[in-house]
C-alpha cells in the first residue's frame, strides 16, 4: 500500500556521492545468502549498482528494464547490483525473505542485494528507488540518478540517461549528463538513521 510520502517530486540537490567520487568497500547478503561485494566484480570494467525495493510502484516499473539491460550488456563486460535497504519494520514487504521471492519470482539475472545497516545506501547518498549508481573501470562515479525519462510507459521513452552512462562508460568515454535526478519513492529510512 503506498503512502502518501510515495508520491514524490524529483529532487533538485544531490547528496552523497558526485562524479568522480571512488567507489567505497562494500559486503551485502545476497538473496542466495552469499556475501557480494565489490571483488565480485573485479574482472567487470564498469560496475551499476541500483538501489531499489520491493513495494514502491516506481521501483515494480523497472524490474523489467533493468533485467534488459544486465542481459544487453552482460558480455560487455557491465557488472549490476540491485541493493534494498528499507526499513523492513515500517515495510515488511522489503524484508529479505521478500526479497528472495521477488527475485526468483523474477528470475532477476544479477544479484539482489540487503542493506540491512543502511550504511551502502547512505554512503552512496540514495535517496529514491530506484536510482542508479555507475561506476567505471577505475571504478569512479560516472552517473546516479534516473533510469530513463517515464517510468510509467516504457512505449514512450525518450531518453535512456542509463543505458546511453553505460555505453559511454563501457567505452571509456566522459558521460555527457552524469546526474539526472531519479524519480521514485523515498528511501525508508530506520528512525535515527536519516541522513543529515
Amino acid at each position: 500500500m503506498l503512502k502518501s510520502a510515495d508520491f514524490i517530486i524529483p529532487l533538485v540537490n544531490f547528496a552523497g556521492m558526485k562524479p568522480g567520487d571512488k567507489l567505497f568497500y562494500f559486503n551485502l547478503k545476497n538473496v542466495d545468502g552469499q556475501m557480494v561485494g565489490n571483488y565480485d566484480f573485479a574482472d567487470k570494467y564498469s560496475l551499476l549498482m541500483v538501489v531499489t525495493c520491493n513495494h514502491c510502484k516506481y521501483a515494480q516499473a523497472y524490474w523489467g528494464r533493468l533485467k534488459q539491460l544486465a542481459k544487453k550488456y552482460e558480455e560487455d563486460s557491465l557488472g549490476m547490483v540491485a541493493i534494498c535497504g528499507n526499513d523492513t519494520q515500517a515495510y515488511p514487504q522489503d524484508s529479505f525473505e521478500n526479497m528472495q521471492i521477488l527475485h526468483k519470482q523474477l528470475d532477476l539475472p544479477f544479484p539482489y542485494l540487503f542493506d540491512e545497516n543502511q550504511d551502502v545506501i547512505k554512503k552512496l547518498g540514495a535517496m529514491r528507488t530506484p536510482e542508479a549508481f555507475l561506476f567505471n573501470n577505475k571504478r569512479e562515479l560516472v552517473y546516479r540518478g534516473a533510469i530513463d525519462d517515464n517510468w510509467e510507459n516504457e512505449a514512450a521513452i525518450m531518453q535512456v540517461y542509463l543505458e546511453d552512462a553505460v555505453e559511454y562508460s563501457l567505452d571509456g568515454l566522459e558521460v555527457d549528463y552524469p546526474e539526472i535526478d531519479a524519480v521514485g519513492c523515498t528511501i525508508k529510512w530506520k528512525p535515527g538513521n536519516e541522513p543529515g
